[in-house]
């Protein structure tokens, strides 16, 4: 009934002719002057860095940021709610209605989504037209078929098609796709830590699962109030024990079988990852060396052996910071980004960034 229910009220395709007609039209874009953005769910703590990058960014223009009609949150300016965005994003977060969604058709050419899951699956299907790139942030466009989502997410995909068409966000490993991209999938915070690593190590780890252990700073949690995330109750905690919605997420783009344990934190931002595997005989620490170096050009990937990577060398930072340890054939490696931005708003501008043609860390903090 939800479902139906925003389908009217958004108009969303409801035959299979609506549906081709949208995948069948291509976005033309062009850099040559700034980019109409808007971002909606921009009062979460992702939409809220997103609205920063984007305002300060040389080839975007933020054309709008938006909040539910039913948010506590609409009316008020981002500052209000973030003081440090003061005479940064002095604009308003407007109430999403018919009204606005129509006015966001025409003038925007990107638009960031930064909801929840089930909420962006429907907004990405309302506004897929072929005119603009869409670059959502939350989880609904990453996996591989519906009855993933009802597993993993708890709802029932809207419109599948759109699961084959969007583009994964890995900004290091995909920049080819993003380059004709309609619509990109930003990727988890998590396993965008865990991918960067076990990306260049394909073809060296042995074929037994790998296991990763990461721990995420509270902002991973969101900005809805929960009795875990109060000041009172944090501690370190182990969540999402086989179950997590990220584990597949990570199994699809690295091909192999992972144990994954997410982990919370009682600090504000970052995620730490730990990630132990086994090579295959005869692998080398130059051979590690060897795969690593992919990132030697890749401005946002820093890579050291027998480093061990801290939150606070990239919190705040569009960095991932990747130390590896071999011993025999047990590699350890460990990766630090800032989940916020590496995890979330940074990497949706890199990714838009590979699309219109521009340097990857234009507008990024580093």
């Amino acid at each position: 009934m939800f479902i139906s229910v925003l389908c009217r009220k958004y108009h969303l395709p409801t035959t299979e002719a609506e549906k081709s007609r949208k995948r069948n039209s291509a976005v033309k874009i062009s850099s040559a002057e700034s980019i109409n953005a808007v971002i909606i769910g921009a009062s979460g703590y992702a939409g809220s860095e997103l609205a920063r990058l984007v305002a300060a960014h040389p080839a975007l223009a933020l054309a709008g940021i938006y909040v539910s009609e039913s948010s506590n949150d609409a009316g008020k300016p981002l500052a209000q709610l973030y003081p440090r965005l003061r005479d940064v994003v002095n604009q308003p977060l407007q109430p999403l209605g018919e009204q606005q969604l129509a006015h966001i058709k025409q003038p925007a050419q990107v638009v960031f989504i930064a909801t929840e899951h089930d909420v962006a699956a429907l907004l990405v299907s309302a506004l897929h037209d072929g005119n603009k790139l869409i670059v959502d942030l939350s989880g609904a466009h990453r996996l591989a078929s519906a009855s993933d989502y009802e597993r993993y997410y708890g709802f029932e995909h809207p419109f599948e098609a759109a699961l084959n068409q969007a583009v994964y966000g890995l900004a290091e490993w995909y920049t080819d796709e993003l380059a004709q991209a309609q619509l990109i999938a930003v990727p988890g915070c998590y396993p965008t830590a865990s991918l960067l690593v076990l990306k260049p190590l394909a073809s060296l780890l042995a074929n037994l699962p790998v296991i990763i252990n990461a721990v995420s700073g509270v902002t991973g949690a969101g900005r809805k109030p929960k009795q875990n995330t109060l000041g009172a109750e944090l501690s370190l905690q182990a969540y999402g024990v086989f179950s997590h919605r990220h584990q597949p997420e990570i199994e699809r783009y690295s091909a192999r079988a992972v144990v994954f344990t997410p982990h919370l934190g009682n600090f504000k931002r970052g995620i730490l990852a730990s990630i132990y595997a086994t090579v295959a005989d005869d692998v080398s620490h130059q051979d590690v060396e060897q795969a690593f170096s992919v990132y030697q050009k890749q401005p946002c990937v820093r890579v050291g052996h027998q480093q061990t990577p801290a939150i606070q060398d990239v919190e705040h930072t569009a960095y991932c910071d990747i130390g590896w340890h071999l011993n025999g054939r047990q590699l350890i490696v460990f990766a630090a980004i800032d989940n916020l931005l590496k995890g979330a708003a940074s990497q949706a501008v890199q990714c838009v960034n590979l699309r219109l043609g521009l340097p990857q860390t234009a507008g990024l903090p580093l």
